[in-house]
């Protein structure tokens, strides 16, 4: 029979790297990333809150947290679209432009996001 007390339990891991993220708060948004990550992992949920929850962080590719992250990172390493870059030398800029489309092509890439949305799937049924 599965259990259905509603204790959180301690954060462990999870909270250990919210920990080690604490005095990056001072970047625009990463605050309220972190205290949203926080909420997210400490506030009882229904199983299909649940669901959602990983499906809209990870299990939907395109439209998920994951490709937002993604595609945040492209676009801060773009000197077309982060004018901080545009005062670099040329190759430094083509190199971080460079592996910031890396970075977007593999936060985007299915098989990353496969397991959340099985997870959700298994939540659901389906």
């Amino acid at each position: 029979m599965a259990s259905t007390d509603p204790v959180i339990p301690p954060l462990d891991d999870l909270g250990d790297a919210l920990h080690d993220l604490d005095g990056f708060r001072w970047l625009p948004g990463i605050a309220q990333i972190l205290d949203g990550i926080e909420t997210a992992a400490t506030t009882p949920l229904t199983a299909d809150q649940t669901q959602t929850m990983c499906a809209v962080l990870a299990g939907s590719t395109g439209a998920d947290v994951l490709t937002l992250i993604g595609l945040l990172i492209q676009r801060l390493t773009t000197p077309a679209t982060n004018p901080a870059l545009r005062a670099l030398p040329d190759t430094q800029a083509k190199a971080a432009q460079a592996a910031g489309e890396k970075a977007a092509y593999l936060l985007t890439a299915h098989d990353l996001h496969q397991p959340a949305a099985e997870a959700a799937g298994a939540i659901d049924g389906i």
